[in-house]
């Protein structure tokens, strides 16, 4: 490296070091950095047999088929196999549309059918919290070659209020795709918290409801496929912006949401309707601890969503809540479990972390006392580890084992610690 020059030859920036060339020209490590940059984006294009940016190959031979997509699922999350299974059809046909929109030669058996359009089927999930339905669509985006974005319905609003409008989450989507309106248009979107979008009350009130109704009937065109205008750095719209007009026919809705209480109006609607001689059968039959395995768009329309929106969503899974055998397998079993992403840390300073079973038990019992699913195994697991993780790296140990004791000390001292600050 040269002596240290005013400024780069290139982008004119001084007080950083120079590397000198020739004819006294004088380059930067930044300006170095984006020649990298640029030669690697030329050198991807040049090895792409040609094709045109956003791109991708579906054929319909090399797509993952719904049982491959559910055994990925199957290594991350514990149970709820029918909504895996429903997640894992939706994601599949998504890829056969995008194949089809991208002109593959079709099987002899499909030409008969080459005149027929096959529309996208939206769909929701339902379970109650830490149930998994996040944790399913982070998953499934490990392994998609399209964009993929999570989106947060709490923060939406109709436009021209304080929020965010129902355009942002094709903004997002649009970034993940780095600003590639081919691969944004292929891309698949999971909304979550539906279930806080929904209409407050069926009685007119003076005041508007701008995070209900207002947002579900904003969600319409762009669930059912239309041509919307998006802001491509996000925020208010205002008439000197310039827009990107992103087509959402080809790109797949994935909504979820805990809809606390549904219950109740499923439990209503099949009461009304055991009447008769077979009434006191039925209601055997009818497993009262699993409610939502019964669920109906009717369900959702008396929860409040619209029926327009429910028409847009047509299918409809539910995620059962966690057992206790389920909660157990949660903290060990999953590649990414829990227990695993400590024992990565410590082992990371060389000592070799292990947990007693009764010591999971525990958690696992305490968990089920809270009714908090897998959130809460995760919000105790901390609890246990918190000061562990502080004072092990700077003990002389090589193993350390979590006992049934050590976990009930720590979780004890937490809770009366709130207690304490709550008085």
């Amino acid at each position: 490296m040269s002596k240290r020059k005013d400024s780069c030859s290139f982008c004119g920036r001084s007080g950083v070091p120079l590397f000198e060339g020739l004819d006294g020209a004088y380059i930067c490590p930044d300006c170095i950095e984006r020649g990298h940059q640029i030669i690697a984006e030329e050198n991807a294009k040049n090895n792409s047999g040609g094709k045109r940016t956003g791109e991708t190959d579906f054929s319909l031979s090399k797509l993952p088929k719904p049982k491959q997509i559910k055994e990925f699922l199957d290594q991350y999350v514990i149970g709820q196999d029918d909504a895996k299974r429903y997640l894992s059809v939706a994601v599949y046909n998504h890829y056969k549309r995008l194949a089809l929109a991208q002109g593959v030669d079709m099987p002899r058996q499909a030409q008969a059918y080459k005149d027929v359009e096959i529309e996208k089927s939206n769909i929701i999930m339902v379970g109650p919290t830490g149930t998994g339905k996040t944790l399913i669509a982070r998953t499934i985006a490990k392994m998609l070659t399209v964009p993929f974005t999570i989106v947060d319905a709490t923060v939406l609003t109709e436009a021209g209020y304080v929020g965010e409008d129902v355009e942002s989450i094709l903004t997002r989507l649009y970034q993940e795709a780095d600003c590639d309106l081919q691969k944004t248009e292929r891309g698949i979107v999971f909304i979550d918290e539906i279930d806080k979008i929904a209409r407050k009350s069926d009685n007119p009130s003076i005041t508007r409801d701008v995070s209900g109704e207002g947002v579900q009937q904003a969600l319409l065109k762009l669930l059912e496929g239309s041509v919307v205008n998006v802001p491509p750095k996000g925020g208010r719209k205002h008439p000197e912006q310039e827009f990107v007009h992103i087509n959402t026919q080809n790109i797949l809705f994935i909504c979820g949401g805990a809809f606390d209480g549904i219950e109740r109006k499923i439990a209503q609607r099949l009461n009304t309707q055991v009447v008769g001689f077979e009434a006191a059968q039925q209601a055997q039959t009818i497993d009262k601890d699993n409610l939502l395995q019964y669920i109906a768009p009717q369900d959702l329309k008396a929860f409040g969503l619209i029926p327009e929106i429910i028409g847009r969503l047509p299918i409809l899974t539910y995620l059962k809540p966690l057992d206790r055998a389920s909660l157990r397998s949660i903290l060990t079993e999953p590649k990414n479990a829990i227990t695993r992403q400590y024992q990565k840390l410590l082992a990371l300073d060389g000592v070799e972390l292990t947990f007693e079973p009764e010591a999971l038990d525990y958690i696992v019992d305490k968990a089920i006392e809270y009714k908090l699913g897998a959130r809460g195994l995760r919000s105790l697991t901390e609890t246990v580890m918190s000061d562990l993780m502080y004072d092990i790296p700077t003990q002389q140990v090589k193993t350390f084992v979590v006992t049934r004791a050590l976990a009930e000390q720590q979780i004890s001292r937490a809770d009366t610690t709130r207690i304490r600050n709550a008085i």
